[in-house]
């Protein structure tokens, strides 16, 4: 996503509970972007002074999980419980996607919005296209209606 000129709107950490048996919560290294979510796995922090612009870790493709509002149903809030906020990500194959941080962070809320303005973007570019199609059909008939319609 960061390739294709995407800004990243938040980073930061969020724990995401593993699919395996034990379910276990781990840490994530987070970038939300207007796209979607980069889901990283934390090897080491960047240092102080690179802070304020990371780059991409020099890991492998494959480690890095992409969930793209393209393919994201629901943001569900399940509970606040002690000082985390655990929320469900639902994908639209029906996958379920567990994560928790801390009540402050408003990772879900900040995620929801995201994928809000992108799906309003969608749709947008979607009227856009059915009335662009809609007057590119009309405008071969047009002149002639109009025509017709002048001589009666």
């Amino acid at each position: 996503m960061l390739e294709g000129g995407c800004k990243a709107v938040k980073e930061g950490m969020l724990e995401k509970r593993s699919d395996g048996l034990l379910q276990l919560w781990k840490k994530k290294r987070c970038i939300l972007t207007e796209e979607g979510l980069l889901l990283i796995p934390p090897k080491h922090p960047p240092p102080p002074q690179q802070q304020q612009q990371p780059p991409l870790p020099a890991e492998p493709a494959a480690k890095i999980k992409e969930l793209h509002f393209s393919n994201m149903k629901t943001v569900d809030c399940v509970e606040r419980k002690g000082k985390y906020v655990y929320f469900t990500v639902v994908m639209a194959e029906g996958k379920e996607i567990d994560f928790r941080c801390a009540q402050e962070q408003g990772w879900n809320a900040a995620i929801t919005l995201q994928m809000v303005q992108y799906k309003n973007r969608q749709a947008i570019l979607a009227v856009r296209s059915t009335r662009q199609k809609q007057q590119h059909l009309a405008a071969p008939h047009g002149p002639r209606l109009r025509g017709a319609s002048n001589s009666a």
